[in-house]
């Protein structure tokens, strides 16, 4: 900062990260790859006579970095002006981010990991030695063999420092300990399907290994002959695992670079009911222990639990300190961190369970198509509009009945919202969206 400083520059901003991470992977229950990556980066953000630049380099040494430094503000002065540029009110940035443990995120069993333990995590985890090659039943009653199994065990080590000109300094270290598993199964006649799960926590007493090669193997036996139903209009749910595909354009619609580019179908929507009064999206990125919760954002703006959209009404756009200006408009935190949907059931479908997961919603639902994956597709920013090629399964009286693929669902996302039956409680915390299992009625589907 100091080098920065009497290069030239009248503010700046240096952002530190490093990161280790370690990965054990398996082919069919045997060691197949082994990685160690070791990265590390420093991001220099440079205020020098009203005009503004950013610059990246993994060379940290002083007698390198001065320099470096030197010529980096020589080419800022080459640069236009941007009086919209400038770093965030300190009055606004996190200072509660000391040491980086605050949330509890690093787990110190980490330090205790060597190679023979991730070894053994992976190993033990693997289930082809067990049920490789032998003939198994699926619940609907197909025969099949499970044929082959890529897993992967991984622990990574994150750390990040930012400062500022102002006096900013936060901090943030994590841990997080990491399974998935795909599965490929082979049917009676020869058909193979692929099936993919996983988990993921900051603390590896939560990583649970025990079941996730079988539940891959299972979502994969689940697809063995599929058969599509005619077009035309169905209920929609969404399982918990790939729900926040329809969520993700919300959040980005509500960011400040598509609002300033006009490039959003929530412009002008602050403080307005838009969507169904069931959906309530909040930001929670201060949980401890939960992936996705940070104090600051990338400017170090002290993050804060808010709504996001509340009964259907927008409270809050994502704006950063320079789009603020440039919209003159009051500047928040950058983006959700950790955006949380709300359970909703609505009248429609009577009282609510104790329990509102995948199967109460699809028994309260009764007909329609569960969708378990997105294969493709798009999204109009702009209109809202979108088209998803989607797999997963027709269900009648709230009972998967048959696998379906390569459908395509289409609409409007202000439609579809404003069509919400119910939201779940059942949302995967190994997620930093935590977007629970979603319901829609009247949604277009075409074979």
């Amino acid at each position: 900062m100091a080098m920065a400083l009497e290069a030239g520059a009248q503010k700046a901003r240096f952002t530190l990260s490093w990161s280790c991470m370690d990965s054990f992977a398996t082919l069919n229950g045997e060691l197949d790859r082994v990685n160690h990556c070791l990265d590390h980066a420093l991001t220099i953000c440079l205020f020098v006579d009203g005009r503004f630049g950013s610059f990246s380099t993994n060379l940290l040494q002083l007698e390198t970095l001065g320099p470096f430094l030197q010529k980096a503000v020589s080419t800022v002065r080459m640069l236009a002006e941007d009086p919209c540029r400038d770093l965030p009110d300190p009055a606004r940035t996190a200072r509660d981010a000391r040491t980086g443990r605050e949330l509890g995120l690093l787990d110190p069993a980490y330090a205790s990991i060597n190679a023979a333990r991730r070894l053994d995590l992976a190993g033990k985890a693997a289930i082809f030695p067990e049920m490789g090659n032998k003939e198994l039943r699926s619940d609907t009653g197909m025969t099949y063999r499970l044929i082959s199994e890529e897993g992967e065990y991984s622990d990574t080590l994150t750390d990040q420092l930012v400062i500022d000109s102002n006096g900013l300094r936060c901090r943030h270290t994590e841990t997080a300990f990491e399974y998935g598993v795909e599965t490929t199964i082979q049917d009676s006649e020869g058909r193979k399907y692929s099936g993919y799960w996983w988990d993921s926590s900051p603390l590896l007493e939560r990583l649970d290994l025990r079941f996730l090669g079988r539940t891959a193997m299972e979502r994969a036996a689940a697809q063995i002959a599929p058969e599509n139903p005619e077009s035309g209009k169905y209920n929609l749910v969404v399982d918990s695992e790939c729900a926040s595909r329809l969520v993700n354009p919300l959040l980005k619609a509500l960011g400040g670079y598509s609002l300033q580019q006009r490039n959003s179908f929530l412009e002008g929507t602050l403080g307005t009911q838009v969507f169904s009064e069931g959906l309530t999206l909040v930001d929670r990125p201060r949980t401890p222990g939960r992936s996705g919760s940070k104090l600051f954002d990338s400017e170090g703006v002290a993050t804060k639990e808010a709504p996001i959209i509340e009964g259907g009404i927008v409270r809050t756009y994502y704006i950063n300190t320079y789009i603020a200006r440039k919209m003159n408009t009051t500047a928040t935190v950058e983006e959700a961190l950790r955006p949380v949907l709300l359970p909703y059931l609505s009248p429609v479908l009577g009282e609510r369970p104790s329990t509102l997961d995948r199967k109460a919603i699809l028994e309260k639902v009764k007909n329609g198509i569960l969708v378990t994956g997105f294969n493709g597709g798009n999204n109009n920013s702009s209109t809202g509009d979108f088209s998803y090629g989607i797999e997963g399964f027709l269900f009648e009286e709230g009972r998967i009945t048959r696998p379906v693929r390569e459908m395509l669902i289409t609409g409007n996302f202000l439609t579809l919202w404003n069509h919400l039956l119910a939201a779940g409680d059942d949302a995967r915390f190994c997620m930093s969206k935590l977007i629970p299992t979603l319901a829609f009625e009247n949604v277009d589907f075409s074979s």
